[in-house]
């Protein structure tokens, strides 16, 4: 089992935007397909983060914002 933050880091890197108007389905969807298409290595998805947040420092922390919002949201649907 993946934590929020694992969970949000692979959100993250996928190019779904805060703007989308995403249902909790579409949300899981899409990190499902971003961990089959990364070879299930969460770790390439959290490189990927750090990356970002050095190469762009001002939007990093809102995207991440979003995504912990979004697959805690999305998670604890799935979960309940």
């Amino acid at each position: 089992m993946m934590t929020t933050i694992e969970l949000a880091q692979v959100l993250f890197a996928t190019a779904l935007q805060p703007s989308d108007r995403l249902s909790p389905f579409q949300i899981r969807a899409a990190v499902d397909e971003r961990l089959c298409a990364c070879g299930s290595d969460a770790g390439w998805c959290a490189a990927y983060v750090a990356q970002e947040a050095g190469d762009h420092p001002e939007t990093y922390v809102v995207r991440m914002r979003w995504a912990l919002g979004a697959v805690a949201g999305a998670y604890e649907l799935a979960a309940a």
